[in-house]
């Protein structure tokens, strides 16, 4: 990276919503899932080609203007945690930063790497602690060119990825004054999902290590082949069956290369729930509602097989749904889910791997008045073995962002069979940035 690549903060300010927040939703109650979700912060960058962006001031002007009326809709959103089950809707409101990076956009595109994106992310992000701060908070980074990237960073404790796509597209609605929202939101997961007194548990805290991120693209034609390949055992493999269980298998291969050794492994996988608990609840229903099921490796003759590795994800997957409706009873409902997040937080002397697929929420169709989106990419903020997939401007092929040790990510970058598939780090493509203007 270049070692003067800076983001200079030239404004900073708190946006607060356009209208207060009536006296009867001052206070927001969280649900179960929210209670024992992470607080971690989710920063997502949305960038825009120098040719379709209008003057640094009317960019300004719209984006805080429209986001003060979004924030009415989604008041939690601009209040304070109160508690682990409470938010105060005060209208404190947002964090909002606006930054000169002294490069243009186009050395970013050829330097997509974690360390450059981080300079478009806002300081110590992964310090912040969501009851001292906003819930979300958003960086607008110009650069000499024109270009422009937009930051929009939300605490996990309040969203899923479902309500930040739905947070982010009523927002460009809103700016790009369509003349009706994206969506009208509900906040009620507290009601149909009610906090509860919880159990006493143990929580691990793991080994501080240096981890790097690496993003990895598989475009269309490569997934299909890979997927050609697993049908030949399993029936109609979906591409985000097949990148995982790729890359996993790549992972569990550089761990035990490092390591001499085989640990017990399990991948978490995160799934949206909206869909599958009954009756399903609808998807303007904001706030967090996610659950992760394991698939653990029980024998290391599992590892050397791809298909092998997408069967048990897809069984893994099927027990998660038949056993979650089994639970008619609340209680045993939750139960059911505080058990299978048991593996993370008991980690020690284990593999434990994370994995959440954004596939299917299209962030690119986010315009806020001057085109959609050239490139949209996510950051993972100095974890271990993380996973993440979203779509690419395409819709078909797959970016994904994975956290390893050190040691670990130099043996996975370099595996074979995952280099025949993808391409890490590559540039993003004129291809690309034409897309964007048409």
């Amino acid at each position: 990276m270049n070692s003067s690549l800076q983001a200079e903060i030239i404004s900073r300010e708190m946006v607060k919503p356009s209208s207060p927040t009536p006296k009867h939703q001052k206070i927001h109650a969280l649900c179960f899932f929210e209670q024992i979700s992470s607080t971690i912060y989710v920063p997502f960058v949305f960038f825009y080609a120098k040719d379709t962006c209008p003057d640094r001031s009317h960019i300004s002007y719209l984006l805080k203007g429209s986001l003060s009326e979004t924030l009415s809709k989604y008041y939690p959103l601009a209040g304070r945690l109160k508690d682990s089950v409470t938010v105060d809707c005060n209208d404190e409101g947002i964090e909002f930063f606006e930054t000169r990076i002294n490069c243009d956009l186009s050395y970013i595109f050829k330097n997509p790497n974690a360390e450059t994106i981080k300079i478009l992310i806002p300081n110590d992000l992964e310090y912040k602690d969501p009851f001292l701060s906003s819930l979300v908070i958003v960086q607008v980074n110009f650069f000499d060119c024109g270009g422009m990237g937009l930051t929009v960073c939300i605490s996990h404790k309040i969203a899923d990825m479902a309500t930040l796509y739905s947070f982010i597209n009523n927002w460009a609605a809103i700016a790009r004054n369509s003349g009706k929202e994206y969506i009208s939101p509900l906040f009620n997961l507290g009601s149909l999902y009610p906090p509860i007194d919880l159990p006493v548990m143990s929580y691990e805290v793991p080994e501080k290590v240096k981890c790097i991120s690496r993003r990895i693209i598989f475009d269309f034609p490569k997934i299909a082949i890979l997927k050609s390949i697993i049908a030949k055992e399993i029936q109609d493999p979906t591409r985000v069956e097949v990148v995982t269980a790729l890359i996993y298998k790549s992972a569990i291969s550089a761990a035990k290369t490092v390591s001499r050794s085989l640990k017990p492994t399990i991948l978490h996988q995160a799934i949206h729930l909206r869909s599958w608990v009954s009756p399903p609840v609808p998807e303007n229903a904001m706030g967090c509602l996610t659950g992760i099921f394991p698939v653990p490796i029980m024998d290391e003759s599992e590892i050397h097989q791809l298909a092998q590795l997408v069967r048990q994800t897809r069984q893994g997957k099927i027990r998660f749904r038949e056993e979650s409706k089994k639970k008619l009873v609340l209680e045993e409902f939750y139960s059911f889910i505080l058990e299978c997040s048991k593996g993370v937080r008991e980690s020690q002397n284990k593999n434990i791997y994370m994995c959440s697929s954004l596939c299917g929420f299209s962030f690119y169709v986010a315009d806020f008045g001057w085109g959609k989106p050239t490139w949209v990419t996510h950051s993972i903020l100095d974890a271990r073995n993380i996973i993440m997939l979203i779509d690419t401007r395409e819709g078909n092929g797959i970016e994904a962002y994975v956290s390893l040790e050190e040691n670990e990510m130099a043996v996975f970058e370099s595996n074979k069979e995952l280099l025949a598939f993808a391409k890490i780090n590559p540039t993003v493509s004129d291809s690309q940035i034409l897309g964007s203007r048409l």
